[in-house]
C-alpha cells in the first residue's frame, strides 16, 4: 500500500498555518540577524525601499501595521532604530532609505533565495495555486474579524 501526502497530511487549519509561518519566519530572522536587523525593521525598510514616492513616518507605520498588525508605537520605535542604524534618513517630513538601506533588501533576498527555492521547490503549481487562494481568503476573513473586534462596542 502506497501512502500519499494528501492521505496522511492533516487538513489545513490555524495551527498548521501558524507553524508554517513561524518556521519560514525563523529562517528569515536567522538571515536578518546576520545583517543586524529584526523582522519588523526589515518590513519597515522594505516598505520605504519599495515605495514609489518618499514616505512620511505615518505612511510607513500604516503600511507595516497593515501587514504585521503591530502596535503603532512599536513601529515608530522601529523607524527610530532604522534611523539610528542609518538605514533610513529624515528628509524634511519624509523618511527615505539610505544607500545602505537600499542595498540591504536585495542582499537579504539574495541570501534567502536558495533557501526559499529548497522550501518551495517541487510543490506542484496547482497546489501552490490552491494554497494561494485559501491563504488569501483566510487573510481577508481574519482582517474583517480584526476590524470588527477593533470597533467600539
Amino acid at each position: 500500500m502506497t501512502s500519499t501526502a494528501s492521505a496522511t497530511a492533516p487538513l489545513a487549519d490555524a495551527r498548521a498555518l501558524g507553524l508554517a509561518h513561524y518556521a519560514a519566519r525563523g529562517v528569515l530572522e536567522h538571515v536578518l540577524a546576520r545583517h543586524g536587523v529584526t523582522f519588523q525593521q526589515q518590513m519597515a525598510l522594505r516598505a520605504a525601499v519599495m515605495a514609489d514616492a518618499p514616505q512620511t513616518p505615518d505612511d510607513l507605520i500604516a503600511q507595516v501595521r497593515a501587514a504585521l498588525k503591530a502596535d503603532p508605537a512599536d513601529i515608530r520605535a522601529t523607524l527610530d532604530e532604522l534611523l539610528a542604524k542609518q538605514l533610513l534618513v529624515a528628509d524634511g517630513a519624509h523618511l527615505r532609505p539610505t544607500d545602505a538601506g537600499r542595498e540591504l533588501i536585495p542582499a537579504v533576498s539574495a541570501e534567502t533565495a536558495p533557501i526559499t527555492a529548497r522550501i518551495w521547490g517541487g510543490i506542484p503549481a496547482e497546489d501552490l495555486a490552491a494554497a494561494g487562494r485559501v491563504l488569501t481568503l483566510v487573510r481577508e476573513r481574519a482582517n474583517a474579524e480584526l476590524a470588527a473586534l477593533a470597533k467600539p462596542r
